[in-house]
C-alpha cells in the first residue's frame, strides 16, 4: 500500500504516445494503466513491439497515383477501388 501511495502519475507525453499506439494497433488503452507512470511505460513497450493491424485500404501515394492516371486518361477511378488496396493496384496496372 505504501508503494501505491507514492506512484507517479503518467506524463502528458506518455499518454499521448500511448493513445497513438492504441490507435495504430487498434487496441484499447486501459484506464488503470494510465494512472501510473511505470505501468503505462510497460504497456507502451509491449504495444511498440506489436506489428500494427494490416489494413486493406490503399496508401495515400497509391491513391494520388491513381488519381493522376485518371486525369491523364480522362477516366474516373471506381469508388470500390478506394476501399481495397488490391483493387486499386489492379486498376492502376490496367490503366498505365
Amino acid at each position: 500500500m505504501a508503494a501505491a501511495a507514492f506512484a507517479l502519475p503518467a506524463t502528458e507525453r506518455q499518454i499521448a504516445y500511448a493513445r497513438s499506439l492504441a490507435l495504430k494497433n487498434q487496441n484499447l488503452l486501459p484506464w488503470e494503466v494510465q494512472q501510473d507512470r511505470r505501468s503505462l511505460s510497460a504497456w507502451i513497450e509491449a504495444q511498440a513491439k506489436l506489428k500494427p493491424a494490416e489494413t486493406s485500404h490503399p496508401t495515400s501515394k497509391q491513391v494520388a497515383f491513381a488519381e493522376r492516371l485518371a486525369r491523364i486518361k480522362r477516366r474516373a477511378v471506381p469508388d470500390e477501388c478506394f476501399r481495397d488496396r488490391q483493387l486499386l493496384s489492379r486498376w492502376i496496372d490496367s490503366n498505365r
